[in-house]
């Protein structure tokens, strides 16, 4: 009966489980419709906006061609108007002028004294030669043929009516063998639609969008964070730079556009990201370390901070810090804090195989820390780095004087080089490599050669001062000249 009952309780749980899953899918799937229709009514609005810039801009550009051609019009037919009037008002005159004189030639012809009509003969002589009627040319200045502007829009108006929208890109397809990570940069390829067939419209440029993701599957990867885009691409790659590596992918799309119209965005494609993320984990933080984030600060209570009874109050206090979600559950998570002169806290994710990378950078009023890695279950309260044969570190001291060390099993090593400001840390778990580089001098500090049992954990000492750190990083390509061996090459290139 119990068997029973127990094996439809388990049928009822994966019922359970599809349906939740099937609830999430549609949820998602709801979500995706959503935004598709406001995309939709976002982008109907802005095609008609873009239309209708167009169209006054075709407006515009008519309006002020007819406005040049009419004032040329308008131009020539004052140019002729003017020279008709005034071989109109000359004409007139001289034809005044000569029925005057044919009055007064006519006048003469009754003259009967001789000397008279000589006389009268001679003037009308002279006013003849002299008359505007014989001077006047009777050719027209102008004609009133205005053929020349004469205007043929038929080839425009058939092109208009030929007119049909802009040709939307296709969808480019992301090259996946062509896209690289390295260095927390991802550079993606594509491959452009092809145009041959006249489908795909001319591309100009191309947008790129990235997210982050720690799915598998990209349609449930929808709901979880926004894209982050890039514009105005005009090669058929890009390189997004400057990423912090805290999720196990990156979903990538591509889409074209040309002069208004942009396409479908590709498949997205999930790019796998390796790096190594942690925080710090302020439950270990000595009571003399303020955690925030990702910087330590040393802020020293002076008595209060060495009472054993007001220290049992600050650390019931201090136990509210939100450790990072990347928090390793192994051996002694619950510890109690470094307590006297050990300065520590360690970081909450531990190392038990693999290649990891990461980078400190100490504050401006800085005195003293240490950076290095530490087996969780071996130090204890009062333990300082390097002073164990668990811990493993890079002491920086510019108290008194500058110094620089390597510190394991209470042995240390001076080291001649100025004091860093960036340090990078690079632990191979499998070939027990341990290495500190001066970042921006590009520089191996030093580098232990051992061998790891337990699993690890970052550990930092800082005294007087604060440092921070940078996580989610890849094991940076420079790594590559300070490691000798095929095998960490192997590992660096994984």
């Amino acid at each position: 009966m119990c068997l029973c009952l127990f094996g439809k309780q388990e049928a009822l749980r994966r019922i359970i489980s599809t349906l939740a899953n099937k609830n999430e899918e549609l949820q998602n799937f709801l979500e995706t419709v959503d935004n598709t229709l406001t995309g939709l009514q976002e982008q109907s609005c802005k095609v008609m906006s873009d239309l209708e810039v167009e169209l006054d801009q075709l407006s515009s550009a008519l309006h002020e061609r007819v406005a040049e051609l009419r004032d040329a019009i308008t131009e020539e037919q004052h140019r002729k108007e003017a020279e008709l009037q005034k071989q109109l008002s000359e004409g007139k005159f001289a034809l005044l002028s000569c029925e005057e004189l044919l009055e007064f030639a006519n006048q003469t012809l009754t003259i009967s004294s001789e000397e008279d009509f000589l006389k009268a003969a001679k003037q009308i002589k002279e006013r003849v030669t002299m008359a505007p009627a014989f001077r006047l040319s009777t050719r027209l200045a102008v004609s009133e043929n205005m053929a020349q502007f004469t205007v043929d829009f038929s080839a425009e108006r058939a092109g208009l009516q030929r007119l049909q929208f802009l040709p939307v890109p296709r969808a480019p397809e992301v090259d996946v063998s062509s896209c690289t990570v390295r260095d927390n940069s991802i550079t993606v390829a594509w491959r452009p639609a092809g145009e041959a067939d006249g489908v795909s419209g001319p591309t100009e440029r191309y947008e790129l969008e990235y997210r982050k993701t720690n799915c598998d599957s990209l349609l449930r990867a929808t709901g979880e964070a926004c894209w982050e885009k890039i514009s105005d691409i005009t090669e058929t790659q890009v390189t997004i730079s400057g990423l912090k590596f805290d999720s196990r992918f990156v979903v990538v799309r591509v889409r074209a556009k040309n002069k208004t119209a942009a396409g479908e965005f590709s498949e997205p494609v999930a790019v796998e990201t390796r790096a190594f993320n942690f925080g710090f984990d302020a439950l270990t933080a000595h009571p003399e370390l303020k955690v925030h984030s990702d910087t330590v600060t040393w802020e020293p209570q002076g008595v209060k901070g060495h009472d054993p009874r007001l220290r049992g109050k600050d650390s019931k206090s201090c136990r509210s810090a939100t450790p990072s979600p990347n928090k390793t559950t192994g051996s002694r998570a619950g510890r109690d804090r470094f307590a006297g002169e050990s300065y520590t806290v360690l970081g909450d994710k531990e190392m038990t195989a693999g290649c990891h990378y990461w980078e400190l950078r100490p504050l401006a009023d800085w005195k003293s820390f240490s950076v290095g890695v530490a087996y969780r279950a071996s130090l204890g309260r009062f333990d300082q780095l390097g002073k164990s044969t668990g811990s493993w570190c890079l002491h920086a001291s510019q108290w008194l004087q500058s110094s620089l060390s390597a510190k394991h099993n209470n042995r240390a090593k001076a080291l001649d080089w100025p004091l860093p400001q960036r340090i990078g840390i690079y632990c191979n778990y499998d070939n027990g490599d341990l290495s500190f580089i001066d970042v921006d001098r590009l520089r191996l500090l030093h580098s232990f050669k051992t061998k790891f049992s337990q699993p690890l954990v970052p550990a930092f000492t800082v005294w007087c001062g604060g440092i921070t750190i940078t996580t989610g990083l890849q094991v940076p390509g420079f790594m590559g000249k300070f490691l000798s061996s095929s095998r960490s090459l192997s590992n660096l290139s994984q």
